[in-house]
């Protein structure tokens, strides 16, 4: 903990990261109003002691809703990065040990799958079953898997070439056995790394799909979602844009710095140049 916490990055990007954890963790229990109460007669209120980040044109607390929104986006970022590492790794895995054919079409498997990027497969997901948050974290996550699956083996063939593994196979372990005990712990450092920049990248994807109208859906709250319903209103009130905006910029700043940190403590090329 402290060769993390010496990191200038790691310690920036988890204090900021916490900020939003503890903001999503409170509001599963409480927050100052409820997050969907609409009042006509609060509606476009600035912020003030009641309303600290005012209220927007229904009437409902921005405060409550950016709580709300930061529980939408960190489970979004969870289940992208979720879906991406499992099949992801799986895929490089496969593609790493058995090599020729089966590395072949996971490459090419990859390359369709960057053919399409997130908001266009979202898009094709949400025209067929709809628009929702479940579908777009769909899309989100099935962007992520060959990002997972190049990086998995990349690192896996480099493992797979060392001393160790060449002793394992001479000592009768199996070949799953290998894969299991020696190769993934191996690779494990720059898939955390990879997991954390892209959980800051799924926040800002929904967002943007949320924006679209493609993610979350009405009532509830989202920060890309209010930032759609902010452009009607920017001139009478500039805070239903500006709050969410910051809690976006300040949600990806934190774990991009978080995950930057981990790089520079993780990556053994990283530690030898300081």
């Amino acid at each position: 903990m402290k060769r993390f916490f010496g990191n200038l990055n790691f310690s920036v990007g988890f204090a900021l990261s916490a900020v939003v954890i503890i903001a999503a963790g409170i509001s599963l229990i409480w927050t100052p109003f409820d997050a969907n109460k609409m009042s006509a007669v609060e509606r476009l209120q600035g912020p003030s002691w009641s309303h600290p980040l005012g209220t927007d044109q229904y009437g409902r607390d921005t405060l409550s809703r950016v709580m709300t929104g930061a529980v939408n986006s960190i489970i979004v970022g969870l289940v992208t990065v979720a879906i991406g590492l499992s099949i992801g790794i799986v895929m490089g895995l496969a593609a790493s040990y058995y090599g020729r054919f089966v590395d072949e079409a996971v490459m090419r498997f990859s390359d369709l799958l960057f053919g399409f990027p997130a908001v266009l497969t979202a898009i094709l997901i949400t025209s067929t079953l709809g628009p929702s948050m479940i579908n777009a974290m769909l899309a989100i996550g099935i962007f992520y898997i060959p990002v997972f699956a190049r990086l998995t083996r990349a690192v896996a063939i480099t493992v797979y070439e060392r001393e160790f593994i060449t002793a394992a196979r001479a000592g009768g372990v199996s070949e799953l056995g290998i894969m299991w005990r020696h190769v993934l712990p191996n690779i494990l450092s720059p898939l955390l790394i990879q997991g954390t920049i892209q959980f800051a990248v799924a926040i800002l994807a929904e967002a943007g799909l949320s924006y679209l109208g493609l993610g979350t859906q009405p009532p509830a709250a989202s920060w890309g979602r209010m930032l759609n319903e902010a452009q009607t209103f920017m001139s009478r009130a500039p805070w239903m844009a500006v709050f969410p905006g910051l809690a976006i910029a300040w949600a990806v700043l934190g774990i991009n710095l978080l995950g930057d940190g981990l790089r520079d403590t993780l990556d053994p090329k990283m530690v030898r140049a300081r």
